[in-house]
């Protein structure tokens, strides 16, 4: 009982009740909107090079914090792929500011990725098949740019999980393309301009509206587990994971209304971007996609699209696990369901060809 109280007493001060423990991490290289870090010890990249496993690059969502690989210990794709003797690295686009509003999404495919690419090839030592990009939501929407516009990247596969690929079938967007359709799509492209894009506090209220039922049940699940600190540090983490949230810098986020959105131009698997074209349906990787008909973010039909789209990939796997737009990258459910699957997926390429 009187745990129980010091704990409560604890979340009323905002102190965490399970301290921090990220995996241990080596940087890389640092640099604006790049800093790219290893995942493991020497004796786990040593390992990986040994079996001949490639190393897997994890690239992050737009406006939401890196950290979304290795909430907690029992939250960490990245513990995992370690368990599994994979050498798992991360690119960090950080925090994004009003001086970042020039940033589009061709920064991203045409530079920071591919310079990522490089140098997890390089500092592995060994990846004769290059390497494996796993991402989450739009971390997955700029890795499949990444590889249509390069193919000659050394990238074996791209697993790309809750990830939007048709946004006529994800609400709210065809609402509000109906009500913007007769003014057209600059008014709203002048104020995201405007704004420089959209602001850190404006994506995590947006967020959290997508969870409203629980910030409504919060008060109570904390009374229920007050001796359970495990649950209530899962409750921090995301908590926490809400509050980091940052924001989408301006052009990127024009982009996304007006190719992603009012063009519609990602579900017909070719994007122009002011003469830059990137044509999706030329990926010649095997890809692998999660949806989930309780993501109240990226709807099942909106991320299953992929299986129509990628028709020139040798192997589209597309995997139903019915959870959250979160619960599909960190939790029980991913545990369970989304890692596995992508150990397997990953696995099944490092057999040799018959």
């Amino acid at each position: 009982m009187f745990d129980g109280v010091r704990t409560l007493y604890r979340l009323t001060r905002g102190e965490r009740v399970v301290d921090d423990q990220p995996t241990p991490h080596t940087l890389i290289a640092d640099g604006p909107h790049r800093r790219l870090v290893r995942y493991g010890s020497d004796a786990d990249l040593a390992a990986a090079r040994s079996a001949g496993r490639p190393p897997v690059l994890l690239v992050p969502p737009l406006a939401v914090p890196a950290r979304c690989y290795d909430l907690s210990p029992d939250m960490s794709l990245v513990a995992f792929l370690l368990s599994t003797g994979r050498v798992p690295y991360l690119v960090d686009f950080g925090e994004m500011r009003y001086s970042d509003r020039h940033l589009g999404f061709e920064d991203i495919f045409d530079d920071i990725i591919p310079e990522a690419v490089g140098r997890v090839i390089d500092d592995f030592g060994s990846a004769a098949d290059g390497l494996d990009l796993v991402a989450w939501s739009l971390g997955g929407t700029v890795s499949l740019f990444t590889v249509a516009a390069h193919p000659e990247l050394p990238v074996r596969s791209v697993t790309a999980v809750a990830t939007p690929l048709n946004y006529s079938v994800i609400p709210p967007y065809p609402l509000v393309k109906q009500v913007t359709r007769p003014i057209g799509a600059t008014p709203v492209r002048l104020a995201l301009k405007g704004m420089g894009g959209i602001p850190a506090p404006l994506v995590r209220g947006a967020y959290r509206a997508t969870a409203w039922q629980r910030e409504l049940k919060k008060p109570g699940y904390i009374l229920r587990n007050a001796d359970n600190t495990e649950a209530l540090a899962r409750m921090q983490v995301i908590d926490w994971f809400q509050d980091a949230m940052p924001g989408y810098p301006g052009r990127l986020s024009e982009q996304m209304w007006e190719n992603l959105v009012y063009r519609d131009e990602i579900a017909r698997g070719v994007l122009d971007f002011d003469g830059r074209i990137v044509d999706l349906t030329s990926i010649a990787v095997p890809i692998q996609l999660f949806g989930s008909h309780r993501d109240a973010i990226v709807s099942w039909s909106g991320a299953h699209h992929g299986v129509e789209l990628f028709g020139d990939s040798p192997h589209v796997h597309f995997t139903t696990v019915e959870t959250s737009h979160l619960g599909l990258i960190a939790g029980s459910d991913a545990a369970a369901q989304t890692w596995p699957r992508i150990d397997g997926f990953l696995s099944a390429l490092d057999q040799p060809p018959t």
